[in-house]
């Protein structure tokens, strides 16, 4: 199949190049910045574009050989965007805190897991739930609340994922270290403050306006979904016309310079799928796109 791909005028109608202000940058992304404008750091996104390619192909390749994919974003703007993408292509996600050992003690993590299981059953039982009292009730709904929060976008993985998908690495950066540590492979937006020590496939880009982190997981999605149709394809099953739709573009008018975000695209997005699956892949609500503060 051929990858999704963005272009360079894509990435900057989406924002993608604008960085922090000069004085939140970190030194080591000096290799990756293009310069200063109005005392903010701009992305070379000439770099960019091939360092997502690279990162696409990676993800495509273990999509392909049956590997798991973990979106990781857990800072407002990401949140509801992270969680749409990932179920949109069937994949797992964690779009709130990131509990520490999720990835190093998973045998701690698959018993919470197990409990959040059997407090959904138990939820959905309504003649188990009639020989409770109403605060007993309501204690039950509150933790298994709390545990989807922080599990719901696992819950369904069976293990480890085989390499993850990192929204700002300063925010996540105990995700980064266990990924580290099991030799997990990272695909990374990395912003002007950001640190690329140990990422395995670093993308230069502003990683806080919401239109470009849509576009981001959009790329990603589609080229999970590429992935799972071609390893279809080579067990031998007939998935009909299985190639992952190219990014949409972007509308023709760029951002303000020097902005933050953007909040005002709520485009909806069209993933074509295979006919025949052998996974599913859940549909993503329309949502309306949150607003960056």
């Amino acid at each position: 199949m051929t990858l999704p791909t963005a272009s360079l005028r894509q990435l900057i109608e989406a924002g993608a190049h604008f960085g922090h202000s000069t004085r939140r940058w970190n030194p080591k992304m000096k290799p990756y910045l293009y310069g200063v404008r109005d005392g903010v750091h701009i992305i070379d996104l000439q770099q960019s574009v091939p360092m997502m390619d690279r990162a696409l192909k990676a993800i495509h390749d273990v999509v392909a050989a049956g590997g798991r994919v973990l979106f990781v974003g857990t800072k407002r703007q990401a949140q509801d965007i992270v969680k749409e993408y990932a179920e949109r292509c069937g994949q797992y996600f964690v779009n709130h805190r990131w509990l520490g050992g999720t990835l190093t003690n998973w045998k701690t993590v698959s018993n919470s897991i197990k409990r959040l299981k059997d407090l959904d059953e138990a939820i959905a039982n309504e003649t188990k739930l009639a020989g409770l009292t109403k605060k007993e009730q309501l204690n039950m709904q509150r933790e298994r609340d709390k545990l989807n929060r922080a599990l719901g976008g696992i819950k369904d993985m069976g293990g480890r994922p085989d390499i993850i998908f990192v929204i700002d690495t300063n925010k996540e950066t105990i995700a980064v270290a266990e990924a580290r540590v099991l030799k997990i492979p990272v695909v990374a937006i990395l912003d002007s403050n950001s640190d690329p020590t140990g990422i395995t496939y670093p993308i230069p880009g502003n990683d806080d306006a919401i239109r470009a982190i849509k576009m981001y997981c959009e790329l990603i999605a589609n080229t999970v979904l590429g992935g799972i149709s071609d390893e279809m394809k080579s067990a031998g099953v007939d998935v009909g016309e299985g190639e992952a739709t190219p990014v949409e573009a972007l509308p023709a008018s760029a951002p303000a310079e020097g902005a933050a975000a953007d909040d005002d695209d709520n485009k909806t997005v069209v993933v074509k799928k295979p006919r025949s699956r052998a996974r599913t892949v859940k549909k993503a609500d329309d949502a309306a796109t949150p607003a960056e503060g």
